[in-house]
């Protein structure tokens, strides 16, 4: 899980980070610290599809399960053992 947890984060700063100074780690708060918002949840959601071929039902991608990096490896975990 460690990868996925790298790959998700990387994406995240090259994608939504604008302040370079900016640190993050897996426990940093994406929705609710104004990093993600719905837009960029929809792409971020889209981009774990289809790097990982699975399919994230709608009502599990809540700005809940994807307001940590942690949280959303743990998601896309879940769905690649189905």
């Amino acid at each position: 899980m460690e990868e996925l947890k790298k790959v998700i984060l990387e994406y995240v700063i090259e994608e939504y980070l604008e302040d370079e100074d900016e640190e993050l780690d897996f426990d940093s708060p994406l929705i609710s610290g104004g990093i993600v918002d719905s837009f960029s949840m929809v792409s971020l959601k889209r981009f774990l599809e289809t790097r990982y071929k699975i399919s994230l039902p709608d009502d599990r991608a809540t700005p809940e399960a994807f307001d940590t990096v942690t949280s959303i490896s743990e998601l896309v975990t879940e769905f690649q053992n189905k």
